[in-house]
């Protein structure tokens, strides 16, 4: 199984454009074996004074892990570029998932990582630091990681992605992820 995660809890961000196209083209590839997670589907529930004790984890944050992290083998992360890093909230989520069964979530697990900016750079920073986070966790990043940059420019008035350049570097990534 491989999740795919939009790793921005903005209502309406322009990430979970990304993380939809690479979704659909993963169903194409493998079927039913792909889900998608969407950090704005968030709730307030994930941030509480206990959410470091596995015995008082929330019940969403017990669902989401035992929904997309433990079943799946491989995590696609699509990750916007906040103050030259990732979203906070994405570092929250795998702090908050790694304190129950931490090994069964991401142990001997791979990822992919894609970075999105409005900018040049394509949340270079932010893949790097990401990857590191994994690499503590145990798990192996691919090293084709994709910075997209200028985001704005790559979508049309509906929000939708039409930049065939860029399509055809997701496309170009998810074949390597498929391999790793």
């Amino acid at each position: 199984m491989i999740t795919v995660i939009a790793g921005s809890n903005r209502k309406n961000n322009q990430t979970a454009i990304f993380a939809e196209y690479a979704y659909q083209s993963l169903k194409k590839s493998i079927g039913d074996q792909v889900n998608i997670f969407d950090l704005s589907e968030l709730g307030p529930e994930i941030i509480h004074d206990a959410m470091y004790q596995k015995d008082s984890q929330s019940a969403e944050v017990a669902h989401i892990q035992d929904t997309y992290f433990i079943p799946s083998d491989k995590f696609w992360f699509f990750v916007p570029e906040y103050n030259g890093s990732i979203p906070g909230i994405l570092k929250l989520l795998i702090d908050a998932i790694s304190v129950r069964d931490g090994k069964e979530t991401f142990g001997n697990k791979k990822a992919c990582i894609t970075g999105i900016a409005s900018g040049r750079a394509g949340n270079l920073r932010g893949m790097d630091h990401l990857a590191d986070i994994l690499n503590h966790m145990n798990v192996a990043v691919l090293p084709n990681k994709q910075p997209i940059s200028s985001i704005y420019k790559l979508l049309d008035r509906d929000q939708k992605l039409v930049d065939e350049k860029t399509m055809g570097c997701l496309e170009v990534q998810k074949e390597a992820f498929l391999s790793f």
